[in-house]
């Protein structure tokens, strides 16, 4: 199988630009080692549409090893999925949910390289969400609706040297200056869950978001199922009260809280609400379709 390097140059705020001419001396060091199987292609695109061009050339199925974090997959996946390519990471992004989830987080580049060039790959569940009944995304780790799409938001326009869960926090302390609930109608699997005022409605794959916070423990990969969390109406002392108990993940028995497995959800807000994929804004939707796509992605994870 073929397999290349895809590294994002703007991910974990350009530091991954840096990282590019280590990562080509590291191939040339291996070649013809036992810790690489094969030659290896290494591309740094600068924008997303010439790295989309560029999995579209590649033989089918490659494995394509992407250097960059849940934004950089996110962005990625639309031409992941429709060549049916194999996926490998390299941790490098701001928020890495979608490492934690593969078991890779904590690996140095190099220890991440080496996996998933040679790692087994196996499939993993994919989201996808239809925004007002016209646009189509992908999502890996979270679809978040409401207060979650907009500290998502924050922390894209966050500072540089702040990383992970710091920089999710600064941006959540920051949102909650104008703190805002959304008239909601929430559906999981054609069942009336939610009705009235809402300060959040995520979808997640992974069981973290939001650079490391354990919203759904429990959620898996590969069960073919998302989770649903569902906040009710809170204000600012309440939301403030919340954050210490979502930290480490007792957030679910609050009564304004509900999880819900599910394979299609549906949302209906009165205003357009913020939307935000793995990280990455998108936009503003009054009408938000999700359905979970059992083992649509191929992915390198440990165990």
């Amino acid at each position: 199988m073929h397999s290349i390097i895809l590294v994002n140059p703007h991910a974990a705020g350009g530091r991954a630009r840096k990282l590019q001419p280590h990562i080509l001396q590291w191939c040339q060091r291996q070649t013809n080692t036992h810790l690489v199987r094969e030659q290896v292609q290494v591309a740094m695109p600068e924008s997303i549409p010439e790295a989309l061009k560029l999995l579209e050339q590649l033989p089918r199925p490659s494995r394509v090893v992407i250097v960059g974090g849940d934004g950089t997959l996110n962005q990625m996946l639309p031409g992941l999925l429709k060549a049916h390519h194999e996926v490998g990471l390299v941790p490098y992004g701001s928020g890495n949910d979608c490492a934690r989830a593969w078991g890779l987080h904590g690996m140095s580049w190099q220890q991440a390289l080496v996996h998933a060039l040679d790692g087994t790959a196996s499939a993993i569940d994919v989201g996808r969400v239809v925004l007002d009944h016209k646009e189509d995304h992908f999502f890996l780790s979270s679809l978040a609706v409401g207060f979650d799409a907009s500290v998502g938001n924050q922390a894209l326009a966050g500072p540089k040297f702040l990383s992970g869960l710091p920089r999710y926090l600064l941006a959540t302390f920051r949102e909650l200056a104008s703190l805002k609930n959304w008239l909601l109608n929430v559906e999981v699997d054609g069942r009336l869950v939610h009705q009235g005022p809402c300060l959040l409605s995520s979808a997640l794959n992974t069981p973290t978001y939001g650079g490391g916070m354990p919203a759904v423990p429990h959620a898996t990969l590969n069960d073919g199922q998302l989770n649903l969390l569902i906040g009710g109406r809170f204000n600012r002392l309440q939301t403030l009260l919340m954050l210490p108990r979502l930290l480490i993940g007792k957030h679910l028995g609050h009564r304004r809280i509900q999880c819900h497995a599910f394979s299609k959800a549906a949302m209906m807000c009165d205003s357009s609400a913020p939307v935000a994929a793995d990280g990455e804004t998108l936009g503003f939707a009054r009408s938000v379709q999700i359905e979970c796509i059992p083992q649509a992605l191929n992915v390198v994870k440990l165990g």
